[in-house]
């Protein structure tokens, strides 16, 4: 097949969680391998694009990345950034046991209620290499991931990459099957 046989593929995915869960530190990380150690909380929404070609399945993919804040105080404007939405990573915070208990009672509420009916999702246990400070342990992520029908729990780590590729990669294969109607 030529380059112009490839197949185009645009897909909105959104990273959800908790205000300083690591959202925007997994972003950045998979979008430009950064880190950076200050925490900005994000403000309303950041959206960033990565472009991928996935020779494998002939395609190339432009990954919209919303960044969406977990303040309250953006709590009403919130539902329209989940529009056309078709993936998302359920991110808690593992030394924060709050941030674990709002995946359901706050984040997988609205991405089921505002986004696509068939959107998918992956649970991500974020900030493991904070060892000495861990509260929720990964068999709490591994039970909570399988009640929530999660397609993967993963645990990451912003700050040294650790399974933040695998936890993108993943998500955009199983939107890609489920919008080209293959099962998982």
């Amino acid at each position: 097949m030529t380059e112009r046989d490839k197949r185009k593929w645009a897909i909105k995915l959104t990273v959800l969680g908790d205000q300083a869960v690591g959202k925007t530190s997994l972003i950045k990380k998979y979008v430009t391998g950064a880190f950076e150690m200050d925490y900005h909380p994000t403000l309303g929404v950041d959206i960033t694009l990565k472009d991928l070609v996935l020779d494998e399945i002939n395609s190339e993919v432009r990954l919209i990345l919303w960044d969406i804040a977990g303040q309250n105080k953006y709590e009403l404007t919130r539902k329209m950034f989940f529009q056309g939405c078709v993936g998302a990573l359920l991110i808690y915070d593992v030394t924060r046991p709050s941030t674990f208990k709002n995946v359901t009672a706050k984040w997988l509420n609205d991405f089921k209620q505002y986004g696509r009916s068939n959107a998918i999702f992956i649970l991500i246990g974020n900030k493991v290499d904070m060892e000495d400070s861990i509260k929720v342990h990964s068999e709490d992520g591994i039970k909570l991931s399988k009640e929530l029908k999660a397609i993967d729990f993963i645990e990451t780590s912003a700050k040294y990459g650790k399974n933040v590729e695998k936890a993108f990669e993943k998500l955009v294969m199983h939107v890609l099957n489920n919008l080209s109607g293959k099962s998982n």
